[in-house]
């Protein structure tokens, strides 16, 4: 699983706005022509249909609202949400 370095210099972020500044990231590094602002819409509507969840420092933030608290060392996981076989 690849993991980014991200440098915020924010101590509070809305959830929102980090997993913006994430796909920017993401964007940047693959080099591809892909417009930011769509995939960002894109990853924030994945994420209001349960696509995927984000922890900070193994807790749940479940709003895209919320502010998170972020501290040097603040591990940030996003794990994308598979349906089981069946059901």
């Amino acid at each position: 699983m690849p993991e980014w370095t991200m440098e915020v210099f924010q101590e509070c972020v809305r959830l929102d706005e980090l997993i913006r500044r994430r796909v920017f990231l993401e964007v940047a590094e693959s080099g591809a022509d892909v417009d930011p602002e769509a995939r960002t819409r894109d990853t924030l509507d994945s994420f209001r249909r349960n696509g995927f969840v984000v922890l900070v420092d193994d807790r749940q933030v479940t709003a895209l609202d919320e502010q998170v608290h972020l501290h040097a060392g603040s591990r940030i996981t996003f794990l994308k949400l598979v349906p089981l076989v069946g059901g």
